[in-house]
């Protein structure tokens, strides 16, 4: 099961109801801030950084007890492409502590580019961007994570060929978008 975000939920009542429907939870997002003001994570954020570190230690707490090993860090909006090495510091700092935090618990952290179409001036969109990101971090905790959607509208096309995108991916929800079908492989 994958869902946005656990925490308007005890974590224990998620945990039973995911049980008493013979569910597993497979991913979440950490806080992303104000999400009805329109942030779209905090990570990336300048400034924010306390409160991301809080938040990210809340979200391993409900991994902790839904038993996931996957939580999704969204990197936020970027007010101005001017402003994208200043964020991008900020990123890889909050991923350091989040990686860190989340290796000592087994969970790994999941960077997914979103599309600018579906969410414009988000900071990360493009799989390349996440996984230069990734190894700046250097953690195995620290992982990739793409739609076949964010794949076509960054790029232009979904081909065959960007199958060795993949090998760097902890989760590829491909999705068929005529269809309505989705499949999830893990690594």
């Amino acid at each position: 099961m994958e869902y946005l975000f656990p925490y308007d939920y005890s974590a224990a009542d998620l945990k039973q109801r995911l049980t008493d429907n013979g569910l597993v939870q497979a991913l979440f997002n950490a806080p992303p801030g104000d999400w009805a003001a329109g942030e779209r994570g905090i990570a990336t954020l300048p400034g924010r950084e306390a409160e991301f570190r809080i938040g990210f230690d809340r979200a391993l707490e409900y991994a902790a007890v839904l038993g996931n090993d996957r939580v999704h860090v969204m990197a936020g909006l970027l007010p101005s492409e001017s402003l994208r090495q200043r964020h991008h510091a900020v990123y890889l700092e909050n991923l350091a502590y989040a990686s860190a935090a989340a290796a000592r618990v087994g969970v790994t952290v999941l960077l997914e580019p979103i599309n600018t179409r579906d969410m414009p001036g988000f900071f990360l969109n493009r799989q390349d961007q996440a996984q230069a990101i990734c190894r700046e971090v250097g953690r195995a905790t620290s992982r990739c994570s793409s739609t076949a959607t964010t794949a076509r509208l960054s790029r232009g096309t979904w081909r065959p060929s960007c199958v060795g995108i993949l090998r760097g991916l902890a989760i590829s929800r491909l999705l068929a978008c005529r269809t309505g079908m989705s499949r999830i492989w893990g690594s």
